[in-house]
């Protein structure tokens, strides 16, 4: 330092400073030590005081039962015995006619829904077991006249005693469902190697079409509105046979495109050639690459068959060739018929769609904007969703056949975050154990105890899977606002369907 006259000022000894502070920081330093060792010896001393209190013996924690205060609902009453909320007959008239969209899924206001307990039917008894069920249940369980005056002449069902027997019959096959299966498995082979594996019936009746392919390796989604024919689905449920409450109206169907392997109406009264073909549009849409369309009923067979159906021969084959001209539009093509049995293909060669690029070509390919497995009161389009090309072994052509299929890694996992063939791998694998222990906590499952089984939250229906020689059935369930796992359900040959809980 120097003096503002420049010259030097006297500098103190640095070391004599240092030491000091040297000796008064570790000073301090181990005070601090010292204060934090009282407190946290006292703290621990605390915190053991509270564990040895709270935490009690084994024994004793036995001898006092966790309370629980229980949440009781009181009981409907009895004409809610059929109550489904979103498809309720008692709100039909606040819903247009248009297109009977009155039927489609509109579920009740917050102020409206019910919070009480479904009651059963009077007199309801435990269903009868699989597989006789397939072929009789308890009236008392599903107690609907009306269906069984209208459709006795044709063998739908008929009331016996305290039972309704299933004989197999139906509007179209009045010599039973099996011959009636019989002759369309000679029309499509597909259906008797493991190609053919998951089905949609629509307009399924009493679902006897789909029961009997139960036993042929086709496992079936039998659907059906609320609508005249009284409890279609619930008859199909109390014999044990896959079905879900739905109609091909204004909305897509809830499930992904390009999922079932077939698709049948036997006389579904459902007008395919109308409102620009939108209905064939939205089956085109769930239908695999390379399925089938069977259509059996009006207008097939119709130079045999108008006089029957108050009709005239004209209408009939203007209705016929103008659902050819549709099917063609969308790369269906004929595959083969005989008798009162249409059988039509939809294309695995995407270079068909080329065409729908033409200007004014009806009906036209939908732009990207609309998402193909967006199905969740998803508006019905009037256009055509062509398949994604870089999925080469999802066509009925490509895909393995079952049973192997079940257990093959499909290929459109890795259109899922996270998906791939080891995922696919470890969550069967997962599953395999997890279900080993569920028999133990359940031994009912796998027992002819249990048949309607519903997984509400599936991945990729690794629980199905696991269950699959199981005399059960699984609905798989995957939510509208989780990861789109669906497609991979449908490609390993299990069914399921889009909830939003």
């Amino acid at each position: 330092m120097k003096h503002k006259d420049g010259k030097p000022g006297p500098q103190g000894d640095k070391s004599s400073r240092l030491v000091p502070m040297s000796i008064m920081f570790i000073v301090l330093c181990g005070f601090s030590f010292y204060l934090g060792g009282i407190f946290c010896s006292e703290k621990n001393r605390f915190n053991t005081k509270n564990v040895a209190r709270d935490v009690q013996s084994p024994k004793r924690s036995v001898a006092t039962p966790l309370q629980i205060k229980p949440t009781q609902f009181p009981v409907c009453s009895s004409d809610y015995q059929d109550y489904t909320p979103c498809t309720d007959p008692r709100r039909w008239k606040k819903y247009g006619l248009q297109r009977l969209s009155f039927m489609e899924r509109h579920c009740p206001p917050v102020y409206e829904r019910k919070e009480c307990l479904v009651p059963p039917p009077d007199g309801y008894k435990p269903p009868i077991k699989w597989p006789k069920s397939r072929d009789e249940c308890w009236y008392r369980n599903v107690p609907y006249d009306w269906i069984n005056k209208q459709k006795s002449n044709q063998h739908w069902l008929r009331k016996e005693g305290e039972k309704f027997l299933f004989p197999g019959g139906g509007t179209m096959f009045p010599r039973g469902v099996g011959a009636y299966v019989d002759l369309m498995q000679d029309l499509i082979p597909e259906m008797t190697d493991g190609t053919v594996r998951t089905a949609i019936d629509t307009g399924c009746g009493v679902a006897s079409w789909g029961g009997d392919l139960l036993d042929r390796g086709i496992l079936t989604v039998s659907l059906a509105p609320r609508d005249n024919h009284e409890a279609q689905v619930q008859f199909a449920l109390e014999r044990g046979i896959p079905a879900i409450l739905g109609i091909i109206s204004t909305q897509r169907l809830p499930f992904p495109s390009n999922s079932f392997d077939m698709a049948h109406c036997s006389r579904c009264l459902i007008p395919w050639t109308e409102f620009g073909g939108i209905y064939l549009l939205e089956i085109h849409r769930i239908l695999r690459p390379g399925g089938f369309w069977v259509l059996s009923g009006p207008p097939v067979n119709y130079k045999n068959r108008w006089r029957g159906w108050n009709t005239t021969v004209e209408e009939q084959r203007s209705d016929y060739e103008k659902l050819q001209e549709l099917l063609t539009s969308m790369c269906f093509k004929l595959y083969n018929t005989k008798d009162d049995i249409a059988v039509w293909q939809k294309s695995s060669d995407n270079s068909c769609y080329n065409q729908l690029a033409k200007p004014d070509v009806y009906p036209p390919k939908c732009d990207d904007s609309l998402e193909p497995d967006s199905a969740w009161y998803t508006p019905l389009r009037s256009c055509v969703v062509v398949p994604n090309p870089k999925f080469k072994k999802s066509a009925l052509t490509a895909i393995t056949k079952w049973p192997e299929r079940l257990h093959t890694a499909p290929e459109r996992i890795s259109d899922v975050h996270g998906g791939s063939a080891s995922t696919f791998k470890h969550d069967d694998s997962k599953w395999t154990v997890r279900v080993k222990h569920y028999k133990k906590l359940l031994p009912a499952i796998g027992t002819d105890k249990i048949r309607n089984v519903m997984d509400m939250n599936t991945a990729y229906g690794g629980f199905a899977a696991a269950l699959v020689d199981d005399p059960l059935w699984v609905m798989n369930v995957v939510s509208s606002y989780a990861a789109n796992t669906l497609p991979v359900v449908f490609d390993r040959g299990l069914i399921g369907t889009y909830h939003d809980w």
